[in-house]
């Protein structure tokens, strides 16, 4: 099984293309997602995660996320393979966007559990967790 559920706040503003061929939607983005402290005395420490989403959703990321907005996402881990103009092997990771909660409104205020959209319903994965909903 393969499945991603993160929460966290835009690096930057999400970069909408569209292919050449058919003209689908790609949008990407990255997350930075706060690690669990155990040791409270340490900083915050976050890591990073690229994220990509295609079609319908990909359009609605870019119109109403913005960087700093907090957002979660549900999706898969996909690794990728490629050779550099170099030669040499090279691997990058992202996660495929299946579902997303908006979980700031555009305007930046605070929750927006009025506005809040999920575009694809999934029973087991429906909700995004807080990270104070984790129980270590």
């Amino acid at each position: 099984m393969n499945n991603i559920q993160l929460v966290g706040r835009l690096t930057r503003d999400p970069e909408l293309k569209f292919t050449s061929g058919n003209g689908m939607a790609i949008v990407k983005f990255t997350l930075a997602v706060n690690r669990a402290r155990f040791d409270k005395n340490k900083s915050q420490e976050a890591d990073f995660i690229n994220c990509v989403c295609f079609g319908k959703r990909a359009e609605a990321i870019a119109n109403y996320v913005q960087k700093g907005h907090r957002f979660g996402v549900i999706g898969r881990l996909q690794i990728n393979k490629y050779i550099d103009k170099d030669g040499n092997n090279r691997w990058s990771s992202d996660v495929v966007v299946n579902d997303f909660e908006f979980m700031q409104d555009k305007t930046g205020n605070g929750n927006s559990n009025n506005s809040s959209q999920n575009i694809q319903q999934n029973d087991e994965y429906a909700e995004v967790y807080d990270e104070g909903d984790i129980p270590f």
